[in-house]
């Protein structure tokens, strides 16, 4: 069995930790900021109980199914962004999903693409998967760019796919399979130490 990445993954301008309870003013604060950012796109944990189960669900290092990581910046550990991976399933499938959002005002300055490369970085060499999987809306242009740039391949849409909401919402699908990674990994110059 995949062993769960270390506490912190870094990269050249940020890093990726698991979320622990004590980010929750932080976090919670730059959700609040982030709404129009948001929009009608992603609904993060936005009340201190919210925040609680979302850790419980993604910063549990003995989980299996799920792992979460905060995009951190370096200079100052302002909180950036989030990744997780859920229903990770291993065996024939070796396979999860993605699900990402940033933070406002570091939206653009290529802090979550330098992020994206890390997590997946984590998904298939310390994870273990064959494949990763992102559900886009069409609307959500940063996100579908963010995929695109990273290297995913468009697979197709699923009509009414995920309620936010209160609405059910088209999506548009991505996969990165671990071979694609190999690949693409040179292209994003990915340099990574580990911090305890």
């Amino acid at each position: 069995m995949p062993t769960r990445p270390q506490p912190a993954i870094v990269g050249a301008r940020v890093y990726l930790r698991p979320p622990r309870l004590a980010d929750a003013r932080a976090f919670l604060a730059a959700t609040q900021a982030s709404r129009t950012l948001h929009g009608p796109w992603t609904r993060p944990p936005d009340t201190p109980a919210r925040f609680a189960a979302f850790v419980a669900r993604y910063g549990d290092r003995r989980s299996t199914a799920h792992a979460g990581f905060l995009v951190v910046r370096r200079d100052d550990h302002a909180l950036v962004g989030v990744f997780n991976f859920s229903e990770i399933v291993h065996g024939a499938f070796c396979s999860a999903y993605l699900g990402y959002f940033g933070f406002a005002p570091f939206a653009g300055q290529g802090y979550m693409t330098e992020g994206m490369a890390l997590a997946l970085d984590v998904a298939f060499r310390e994870l273990a998967l064959h494949r990763v999987e992102v559900n886009i809306q069409p609307t959500n242009t940063r996100s579908l760019a963010l995929a695109q740039r990273l290297g995913f391949t468009r697979e197709g849409y699923s009509r009414r796919y995920v309620k936010i909401a209160g609405r059910w919402r088209d999506h548009e699908r991505y996969a990165m399979l671990a071979e694609d990674w190999r690949t693409l990994r040179r292209n994003h110059h990915l340099r990574r130490e580990r911090s305890a």
